[in-house]
């Protein structure tokens, strides 16, 4: 069974359009949602947990479309984090976690302890008190501690100072080691999704442009950086974006099997690739 299907879903709203978005998460893995500011990572997440309703198209979690009365009973197996942490701001997590206790069947509250002393939360201070960064920790806390079997994380890790980041992708990491456990995670954090991510799934302007496993990703495309004159030896498809390096020669995305045998080309980041494809839909 898949974690997540999204199937032809199209949404129109504000001057702004999902158009035709199919993407499928394995279950027992962990995607990567990228791309730029009004992408429509966040309408996809919304469009995903039936917080709005497509106009055309479905969408299932966990083998359960979201507009059918069951989906309410498989939100017990969802974790969500949104990019803000939304808690009554006089509570303290140890209220937060007793209100918890009365909504989720499944609530830890051992597990959910031990989260709060990981993540350095004291229990007896208002959420309004909290930092950024500790609201966040909390958000995370309360969505692993009543045993979700998926994860939906909204820019989750921002906010975070980077031993912190570090620590929670440990964390997701660990989640995922159960086969039954599957995470979607949006960020522009792009370092954090290619430590974390099987699969890199990249929205731009309201179309999803590629989902792919990320180390085929990085196998299909390579960095050159040299002259512009050896970079026009290359067939023009081969070359999906260029810019000057400031050195008077030329950084281009290259896809490798349009190379020949022996170009020089580097590996690249994803970040590499998102920001050359994004600058070569510019230029398009």
């Amino acid at each position: 069974m898949n974690a997540i299907e999204l199937s032809h879903i199209n949404k129109s709203f504000g001057g702004f359009a999902i158009q035709d978005l199919c993407l499928t998460v394995p279950s027992g893995t962990i995607c990567g949602l990228v791309g730029e500011n009004g992408a429509g990572k966040s309408t996809t997440i919304r469009l995903l947990m039936n917080a709005l309703r497509p106009d055309s198209g479905t969408a299932q979690v966990l083998g359960v479309d979201v507009t059918s009365p069951e989906f309410q009973a498989v939100k017990e197996d969802v974790g969500v984090v949104l990019d803000e942490a939304y808690f009554p701001e006089v509570l303290n997590a140890a209220q937060v976690g007793r209100i918890m206790a009365g909504t989720y069947r499944r609530w830890d509250a051992a597990l959910y302890q031990d989260y709060l002393r990981r993540f350095g939360l004291p229990e007896k201070k208002s959420f309004k008190d909290y930092s950024r960064g500790m609201q966040m920790k909390l958000a995370i806390a309360v969505a692993l501690s009543h045993q979700p079997k998926l994860l939906v994380l909204d820019e989750a890790t921002a906010g975070l100072d980077p031993i912190v980041r570090d620590e929670v992708l440990d964390i997701f990491n660990e989640f995922t080691r159960e086969e039954d456990h599957s995470i979607l995670i949006s960020s522009h954090i792009l370092s954090d999704l290619e430590k974390l991510c099987d699969y890199i799934a990249f929205l731009h302007q309201g179309k999803l442009l590629f989902c792919d496993e990320k180390d085929q990703l990085l196998e299909t495309y390579g960095i050159f950086t040299d002259s512009s004159e050896q970079l026009d030896c290359l067939m023009p498809e081969a070359i999906v974006a260029r810019e000057a390096n400031g050195y008077g020669g030329v950084r281009a995305l290259v896809r490798r099997n349009l190379a020949p045998s022996g170009f020089q080309l580097e590996r690249p980041s994803v970040e590499d690739i998102i920001l050359f494809l994004v600058k070569g839909a510019k230029e398009a």
